[in-house]
């Protein structure tokens, strides 16, 4: 059984529960984890208030080295977290290796902001006086983290607010906290209480530390339904958000392009993680010219890609993440196709695999932008493509949304890629390149999709304040103090 790190120990929950945690590939139990409540709650922020005032004052050169240090720590264990990763999951074992590198990548990017990023110093206004604006942190940071991506997206919180001077309390998804609790004693090379880690329930654990006094900031990866929960939990206390929540990602396939590249960019983008990934290709509108020869060459892939146990080496697609989730994805297409769509390949639980919520790559055809399909976030492996007349029509469809996460084009033509990407409210806008990332570039969502940004010098500023301060080096009555002005109106 697994405990929970709290003060820089081991241990377990004050309600003396647990809860177990299995893997998506084989429905079989692997571990078992606390069940947290609000005492544990109090106990971690409780533990991260206290170390914050001496891990605040950490100079910034001793920062980054231990931020360095502790990305060497992750690629020194890469293959053990990524078996992890991929036991809790059920994402491939070479995404999962693919992973633990960004993860430390980020780490090392962000502690060498560490070193550089304290403030500015603006020019001053009048003779004699200095101004500089220090970035303070904000005390303690709650992160609550998904299950697609446990430590990418742990990652992207954890580094900058740790760069920044904030003690952090993380709160693992329920699904996949194996791999997070694998990091705690690495993690204890920043100091006792510095990062503490929860696991539990969102109503046992996630609400309290939501609600806490002592919490500044609350960091959030996930469903707009709950970053609307958090949002009006928080508002009495008038906290600090970040919220990356979902997304409805267009991809827009133009008749000028490589239609071979671009299938496969687009099969990429559909289902990389099964389509569980925050900004995968959702919705797809081809320019009619080329839409069956693309369909033709998308369909065609899509059959190709292979399903089975996510440890092997020859896997592109491993299980979906719960029996439930894969009950909601067969509730999704069956409404699409009593609306009229048509099922080209995939659409049903493949008959070879009979443990493990696996499913097959679905492409639908015969769609419109009306049908929930496109109009809702599915999460999971659906790509619905419908033909457009032309650009016009494309990015008409792909802006008419309430999601603004990211958003996707294939196309030789600059006065097409620059007129999508205006006109497309999206946080992240790819051209020919689905789904990269940049840990230099910020990445968040407009619309509903979000508040606040993660990466880049914007992930490093939502974690911390800014102090304006004013200094005068030499002391002496001011000529536009009271009273001296008023001779200023004679």
């Amino acid at each position: 059984m697994q405990r929970m790190w709290i003060d820089g120990q081991w241990t377990g929950s004050v309600s003396k529960k647990c809860f177990p945690i299995d893997n998506p590939a084989t429905e079989e139990i692997i571990d078992e984890v606390p069940r947290a409540n609000a005492q544990d709650a109090d106990l971690a922020v409780e533990s991260a208030a206290e170390a914050f005032g001496d891990w605040r004052g950490v100079p910034g050169i001793e920062r980054a080295a231990l931020m360095h240090d502790f990305a060497t720590r992750l690629r020194g264990k890469a293959m053990a977290v990524a078996r992890r990763l991929t036991l809790e999951g059920g994402k491939p074992l070479i995404e999962n290796l693919d992973e633990v590198e960004w993860c430390a990548a980020c780490f090392d990017y962000y502690g060498e902001l560490a070193r550089d990023q304290g403030g500015k110093v603006p020019s001053p206004v009048f003779r004699h006086q200095i101004n500089f604006v220090r970035k303070e942190p904000y005390g303690v940071v709650v992160a609550i983290v998904p299950w697609n991506y446990p430590l990418l997206l742990l990652t992207w919180k954890l580094a900058p607010a740790l760069a920044a001077g904030n003690t952090v309390v993380i709160k693992p998804s329920n699904e996949t906290p194996l791999s997070t609790l694998m990091l705690a004693e690495d993690l204890g090379i920043f100091g006792k209480g510095v990062v503490n880690i929860l696991t539990g329930f969102g109503t046992e654990v996630g609400d309290p530390l939501v609600v806490h006094p002592d919490v500044q900031l609350i960091a959030f990866t996930g469903s707009i339904a709950t970053g609307k929960a958090i949002s009006t939990a928080a508002a009495p206390h008038l906290k600090k958000l970040n919220l990356e929540l979902g997304g409805n990602d267009p991809f827009i396939v133009c008749d000028d392009v490589d239609l071979e590249v671009a299938a496969r960019g687009a099969v990429w983008a559909a289902f990389l993680n099964m389509g569980q990934v925050c900004t995968s290709g959702e919705r797809f509108y081809v320019f009619e010219r080329v839409y069956e020869e693309f369909t033709k060459k998308f369909v065609a892939l899509a059959k190709k890609l292979r399903l089975g146990n996510p440890m092997g080496p020859d896997i592109d697609c491993g299980p979906l993440i719960r029996e439930a989730h894969r009950k909601q994805i067969e509730a999704r297409i069956e409404e699409a196709v009593s609306q009229g769509a048509r099922v080209m390949c995939g659409g049903r639980r493949p008959p070879a695999l009979k443990k493990g919520y696996f499913f097959e790559p679905t492409v639908l055809t015969n769609v419109s932008h009306k049908m929930s399909i496109m109009k809702s976030e599915t999460f999971g492996p659906i790509a619905p493509i419908m033909p457009v007349k032309g650009i016009e029509e494309a990015v008409r469809l792909a802006d008419d949304s309430e999601y603004g996460l990211g958003a996707n084009i294939y196309t030789n033509n600059l006065e097409y890629a620059m007129y999508a990407m205006e006109n497309v409210h999206a946080g992240t806008f790819w051209i020919n390149d689905p789904l990269t990332d940049n840990d230099a570039a910020p990445f968040g969502g407009m619309r509903k999709s979000g508040i606040g940004r993660e990466l880049g010098i914007e992930g490093l500023d939502a974690f911390r304040e800014p102090k304006h301060v004013h200094m005068d080096y030499k002391i002496e009555a001011k000529p536009y103090w009271y009273p001296y002005r008023w001779s200023d109106l004679k």
